[in-house]
């Protein structure tokens, strides 16, 4: 059951969006220096290991691994194995501003998923909120022309981000709502810290897996630089780490459908972001369409 928003609360589901508004200006910079799945893979494995000293205990107990292998190899694949690949891979081609306006339709995906997997049937005015939030997205995706989406002229990135979001939402409802095994009383004493290892290592099996393609299919190699270095540190402690941390813990108290609403903030940060350090000023649909998701969270909000 899910709590009631509190001011901590608030604070604390703010985080990951300032964090991965960050994330997806830095992977805009990586364009070009680094293969965008194989720098998924060294930002999982550096986060792996800067957790590991606090959440090693976890991997003691291998009979409870083997159990919830499926739940914890679903939970790795959409939370470390996919979305931040696909979010890498879009950068290629959408700016930073275009990707988390794209992520503001996440509330849209978490009702429809909550209604159709989990009988969670969604209020009047979240439905409506959620619209206003993908009108939103949907005014960022044709560039301000609405009659560009009749000619289905999208950009890739713009669909990858939008395939990214959906993974997300399934893997904050599998979160919300986990099985029997891993509910109070039978999951194993796992802390924070342990929970979030166990799915990075499993998540680590999907990123080397894809890698693997990506370095069979691909041109892209490495440029090294010290850019670079703090690029994947910044990404295996922030957007990893301290995000996936908080967010888990928010989602677990008020529901993945109230906190998909503050994934709404992440355009914000990160036009204030590509300002700084990307020079990339937004253009009118980006303030009209921040204006939509805006009263989406507002209606939304609304008791």
């Amino acid at each position: 059951m899910s709590h009631p928003l509190t001011l901590r609360l608030a604070l604390l589901l703010t985080l990951p969006p300032l964090l991965w508004a960050g994330n997806a200006v830095v992977g805009k910079l990586a364009v070009g220096a680094m293969p965008p799945v194989a720098m998924n893979f060294v930002r999982w494995s550096l986060a792996l290991l800067l957790l590991w000293p606090l959440g090693r205990a976890a991997f003691r107990d291998p009979g409870a691994l083997r159990l919830r292998w499926k739940y914890l190899s679903l939970l790795g694949l959409l939370g470390m194995g996919s979305y931040n690949a696909l979010q890498y891979m879009a950068l290629h081609t959408s700016s930073p501003l275009n990707a988390t306006l794209i992520t503001a339709s996440s509330p849209v995906w978490m009702l429809g998923i909550g209604a159709l997997c989990y009988g969670q049937r969604p209020r009047g005015r979240e439905l409506l909120g959620a619209g206003l939030s993908l009108l939103g997205v949907c005014l960022v995706i044709s560039r301000g022309e609405p009659a560009a989406l009749l000619r289905l002229q999208f950009v890739p990135g713009d669909l990858l981000m939008l395939l990214a979001i959906l993974t997300w939402a399934f893997y904050s409802w599998l979160l919300a709502r986990p099985p029997a095994h891993m509910q109070p009383g039978q999951r194993p004493d796992w802390d924070w810290a342990g929970f979030l290892a166990v799915q990075t290592a499993f998540g680590l099996a999907w990123c080397g897996l894809s890698a693997g393609v990506e370095l069979a299919v691909s041109d892209a190699r490495w440029q090294w630089s010290p850019q670079v270095v703090l690029i994947l540190l910044y990404v295996a402690v922030g957007p990893s780490l301290l995000a996936y941390r908080a967010w888990g813990l928010g989602v677990a108290t008020v529901g993945p459908a109230v906190a998909s609403f503050f994934v709404n903030l992440t355009p914000v940060f990160a036009a204030i972001l590509s300002a700084a350090l990307l020079g990339e000023a937004p253009h009118w649909y980006h303030a009209a369409a921040f204006g939509l998701i805006v009263g989406g969270i507002v209606v939304s909000s609304r008791r």
